[in-house]
């Protein structure tokens, strides 16, 4: 089973086949080795010299040289044109009305690829074309036997209840290899390993390495999709999208390194994407209810109006969050304005793509956690860990969900609020979240992460509502050192930064800067012409270490 250029799938014997036939016992390849692996579909039999209108891709043509008798010089070209029909394979009859094939003919098959065998004299042409086609259709045959079987193993898991990991662990006893089925951009939401330890022992830590990356999401962009994947028997990977009307809900992946994958393979995969979409979309159907209702709860516990302190315990305890712990909140928030990734494959909307891999990546950590997604942000209420950093965690977090620029998501920036031992302050850790949020983002641009302990004074400065005073204040300050960017003014600019950063302590700023004393002393002596006598009016410093902060800040 091959596929044709297009990447669709064909259905036929390769040439090499065609040679091993009882029928074809004594024929000899003279030229086009390399297109051994070519398709035979159909046949055909050449009785005029002007076959080319009647030649159809993927035949063998069977002659007995007599059109070509005549004409043996152009025998080459004829090489040249059937290649263009793409032609599988020419058997040819030798010793009537050819002697032999000319040497630049066999030259230009071997150019081209294009397999010339020379039929032994005493077989017929109805015996090849019999024996063939019923190769072809014996082996279509099995094919649809073999899907057929797959179809009904599967229709039953769906009518038993089976979930994901079901389907892949029916799947992994049909095809004998390990499958998964993975979100879009490949992360795993269900696995069965194969139980052929030959093939365990393949998977080693390099090719483990060529598969997934550092987060364990697959490389779904590194492998082609469907009948594609034929085209590369070296991987021994082949994975099917799993599509619901207008919807990519993700991709059934085989790995099977101790054989070569067919076209029965492709088709058993496809069946299982339509078995998987079910199970999928019967699965999101339950979650938008149970998440309508948990996003309405979790909107008033973060808002202070769930109730009672017992009660709201209780009831996050049913719904499988634990918040009778310390607690971080995570706040992960849309970047405003940016449009969806145009070259993606998943045509969910955007806020639901992040809710789902925030979800997945939190409950690796914490399995009793919160994560709800509303319109533009989501809120994560997990356990703090007393071994790691909240802020250490949640970038370790971040890396997973970005996922290495697989799935093609918008940036997004993330806050996080101080660790809280009581379940009423948690509207507070909300509010924390989101100002080390809006903080991060003003500090580090889009992307940003930010932990509410280590704002300092930019927890000030970003609860100042009206940002043209902030700006208007930064300017009065600064003056010229506000606004300019000529290579003079940023000299400057830096080394009134270090020389606060190391309080007015010259010989370490003239050392950090790589500046001879007298050369920073008259630096200094430029500033206060600038600024005012800074050097030794301590307000008018903490004016311009505000100031200089004021200008770091994004979006005023």
């Amino acid at each position: 089973m091959r596929t044709a250029s297009t990447g669709t799938l064909v259905r036929g014997v390769p040439v090499r086949d065609v040679l091993s036939l009882s029928s074809l016992s004594g024929a000899e390849l003279m030229a086009g080795e390399r297109g051994l692996d070519r398709v035979v579909q159909r046949l055909n039999v050449m009785e005029v010299p002007d076959i080319l209108p009647w030649t159809k891709p993927h035949e063998l043509l069977l002659t007995t040289g007599y059109p070509l008798r005549e004409t043996p010089q152009s025998l080459c070209d004829l090489v040249t044109a059937l290649e263009s029909r793409r032609l599988a394979a020419v058997g040819i009859k030798l010793g009537r009305y050819l002697d032999e094939l000319p040497a630049d003919m066999l030259a230009a098959a071997d150019r081209v690829g294009l397999p010339i065998i020379r039929l032994p004299d005493d077989v017929a042409f109805d015996d090849i074309l019999n024996q063939v086609l019923t190769d072809i259709l014996n082996r279509q045959a099995a094919v649809l036997a073999r899907s057929e079987e797959a179809h009904r193993a599967l229709v039953s898991v769906v009518l038993a209840g089976g979930a994901l990991e079901a389907i892949t662990d029916e799947l992994s006893r049909l095809l004998g290899g390990t499958v998964m089925v993975t979100t879009p951009d490949g992360r795993l939401l269900a696995s069965s390993e194969s139980h052929n330890e030959g093939e365990a022992a393949q998977q080693t830590p390099a090719a483990r390495r060529a598969l997934f990356d550092a987060s364990g999401r697959f490389r779904v962009e590194r492998f082609k999709h469907g009948a594609g994947a034929l085209e590369d028997p070296g991987t021994g990977v082949a994975l099917v999208p799993i599509l619901a009307g207008a919807l990519d809900h993700g991709r059934v992946v085989l790995i099977s390194a101790g054989r070569t994958l067919d076209e029965s393979d492709i088709q058993v995969l496809e069946r299982a994407a339509a078995t998987a979409a079910l199970v999928i979309t019967k699965d999101l159907a339950v979650a938008a209810v149970e998440s309508k209702y948990q996003g309405d709860f979790m909107r008033d516990l973060l808002a202070g109006r769930a109730g009672d302190p017992a009660h709201t315990v209780r009831h996050c305890a049913s719904l499988g969050w634990a918040i009778d712990r310390p607690l971080i909140v995570v706040v992960a928030q849309l970047e405003p304005g940016e449009s969806p990734d145009p070259d993606s494959d998943d045509l969910r909307p955007a806020h639901e793509r992040f809710a789902t891999a925030w979800g997945m990546v939190v409950r690796e950590r914490d399995a009793r956690a919160a994560v709800v997604g509303y319109s533009q942000e989501v809120v994560v209420v997990m356990g703090a860990s007393q071994r790691t950093a909240p802020g250490e965690t949640v970038r370790q977090m971040v890396t997973q969900v970005s996922g290495d620029g697989g799935g093609g998501r918008r940036s997004f920036s993330t806050g996080v609020s101080r660790v809280v031992t009581d379940p009423a302050l948690l509207p507070e850790a909300y509010e924390q979240a989101r100002r080390a949020a809006k903080v991060g983002r003003q500090m580090h641009g889009p992307g940003g992460i930010a932990d509410f302990d280590s704002l300092g004074v930019y927890r000030l400065l970003s609860l100042v509502p009206d940002s043209a005073e902030l700006t208007s204040f930064m300017r009065e300050t600064l003056g010229e050192l506000a606004s300019r960017e000529d290579e003079e003014t940023t000299d400057l600019r830096t080394t009134l930064e270090v020389l606060l950063d190391t309080n007015l302590n010259v010989a370490e700023t003239a050392r950090i800067l790589h500046f001879h004393y007298n050369t920073l002393r008259y630096r200094i002596g430029k500033l206060e012409r600038l600024l005012g006598a800074f050097t030794t009016d301590s307000h008018l410093r903490l004016n311009i270490m505000l100031a200089l902060q004021v200008r770091r800040m994004r979006g005023l």
